[in-house]
């Protein structure tokens, strides 16, 4: 009888992790900087907030989850053998990807014809850049995932959904801080 492997494994490769840490460290840096300052202003802070889209933002929210959930079941059909299923899986992510960053961009859009920039407050500063750097990992996992789609192994698409909940994770912390605090 072979023997069992008792301890948990990581999943996905340990440079992913590094890579996946090393971000959750730049994203909380720009957090933190967000929030001093919000200290230091929270009427402004306020009043820049009201400006943003928050059901929409809350709609991406179920977005990203429910795509995290796929990538999810995807890496379990890559376990399985299932390669039909892990591709349509990983297609729908990508999908909703997709469209997480088409509501976003429309949020964008609003906030441009009114006016807003980077420079009309520094809530904005930080939300916007906060938000495309995020959008930027968005549309990275995107590939990601469309790569080990291709790929198919197990620790492929391990790897690849690993990425993917960090993206899932950012966004659950960035949407309250952002449009709800």
């Amino acid at each position: 009888m072979p023997p069992t492997q008792t301890t948990p494994h990581l999943p996905g490769e340990l440079m992913m992790w590094i890579l996946i840490l090393s971000e959750l460290a730049v994203f909380g840096a720009g957090l933190t900087a967000f929030l001093a300052l919000r200290i230091s202003d929270p009427t402004g802070f306020a009043e820049a907030q009201s400006h943003l889209h928050r059901t929409g933002a809350g709609i991406n929210t179920i977005i990203l989850i429910t795509s995290g959930w796929l990538a999810a079941l995807a890496t379990r059909a890559a376990e399985a053998g299932q390669t039909r299923r892990l591709r349509t899986l990983l297609a729908l992510a990508i999908t909703l990807g997709a469209a997480f960053l088409t509501l976003k961009a429309s949020e964008f859009i609003d906030l441009s014809t009114q006016g807003i920039t980077f420079e009309t407050h520094a809530f904005f500063t930080f939300s916007y850049m906060l938000t495309i750097f995020h959008a930027a990992h968005v549309l990275a996992g995107m590939i990601l995932l469309a790569l080990v789609a291709k790929l198919k192994t197990p620790a492929a698409v391990e790897t690849g959904a690993a990425f993917w909940h960090m993206v899932d994770l950012i966004w659950v912390i960035l949407f309250p801080v952002i449009y709800l605090l």
